[in-house]
Formats: structure tokens, C-alpha cells, sequence
């Protein structure tokens, strides 16, 4: 089975730190490949595929990292690149939106779900690993949203508690003045 030498060596990278991996793809750059004939072999898609089996793993690792890393504005001009319906592009968009606002987490997630059975098999573990690591954030920002809804709700039942606890004491005050008055009057009589 060739799923667990990739989830080894994925497990591996994710306990070491991100030092191994290869530094972010800039257009039509060139990623090395140790195990290749010359020591090199050049994996220039700027925008990973499904098509060179050498490069699969390499350039889809550059692409997450790429993601991860990147502004805005090239996450806008990289998603008007990644434009199709093709599961390459939908999942490569996934990627991209993984990284992006929380807005974009659901629609990643969609696009992952949607598309991840239909990746090559040696891919698959990669990007289950990010749609896990979404899932994760999604669920992380979902309970603080949930949390802050809870804090916001505390704040304005202590706000209406405080507002009754003063008409309850301007109340008693009024109340009081009229026992008062009351008391003077039977006394004076």
C-alpha cells in the first residue's frame, strides 16, 4: 500500500517543523527533486495538476505552502487563474480558499468534500490532511463566534438585571417616602 510511506513522511514533516518543505512556487520556477536523474527534476506548473506523477506531491505541497503564505490580492488573481470546473481546479481552489477569510472556509470545504475522492490515491492523504486542518478551524471559530455570542448575551442580561435592580430600588426609595409620610401623619395626629 503506498498510502503509508506518503502519511509517514507527511506525519514526519508535521512533527519536524515546515524547514524540509520546498520554499513557495513564484511562476514557472523550478523545484528540485533529490531522487531525480541529475538531481534535478523541474516542476514548473506554477498551478499544481494531476499529470506528472514526479512532480504530483512537490507541487501540490509548494501550491498549500504557496496558499498559506500568500496576500490577498494574490489569492484574488490566483482564483481568477484557477477559474473551471475541472476537480484539478475546483481542488486547487479548494486549497487556495482554505487559507482565505472564514467566509471562504465553507466553500472550501465543500470543494474539498466534493472532489478529494477523485485526486490520484497518492495525493489523497495531503489533502484529507487539509481538509482536516480546515475542519478543525472552521469547528475553532465556530465555538468562539458561539462564545462571543454567549459573552454578548451575558452583558446585556447584566445590563437589563442592573436597569431592574435600579427601578427596584427607586421603588423601594418611593415606597419608603410614603411609609415615612404616613408615619408622620399618625404621629401628628
Amino acid at each position: 500500500m503506498t498510502v503509508r510511506p506518503w502519511l509517514l513522511c507527511l506525519t514526519t514533516l508535521w512533527l519536524t517543523g515546515c524547514q524540509y518543505l520546498p520554499a513557495p512556487l513564484a511562476p514557472h520556477s523550478g523545484v528540485a527533486m533529490p531522487n531525480a536523474p541529475n538531481g534535478t527534476l523541474a516542476c514548473t506548473d506554477a498551478l499544481p495538476d494531476f499529470e506528472d506523477d514526479d512532480c504530483l506531491l512537490p507541487e501540490w505541497v509548494a501550491f498549500g505552502l504557496t496558499s498559506q503564505r500568500g496576500d490577498r490580492a494574490w489569492r484574488e488573481a490566483t482564483l481568477l487563474r484557477l477559474e473551471g470546473e475541472g476537480k484539478v481546479r475546483r481542488l486547487s481552489r479548494a486549497v487556495l480558499l482554505a487559507w482565505g477569510s472564514e467566509q471562504q472556509w465553507n466553500r472550501a470545504s465543500e470543494l474539498f468534500k466534493a472532489d478529494l475522492a477523485s485526486a490520484p490515491s497518492e495525493l489523497q492523504p495531503l489533502l484529507r490532511y487539509w481538509l482536516n486542518e480546515l475542519e478543525g478551524r472552521r469547528s475553532l471559530a465556530g465555538q468562539l463566534a458561539e462564545r462571543r455570542r454567549a459573552a454578548d448575551a451575558a452583558v446585556e442580561e447584566k445590563e437589563a438585571l442592573s436597569q431592574e435592580l435600579e427601578a427596584m430600588a427607586e421603588k423601594l426609595e418611593q415606597l419608603t417616602a410614603i411609609e415615612q409620610n404616613i408615619n408622620l401623619r399618625q404621629q401628628s395626629e
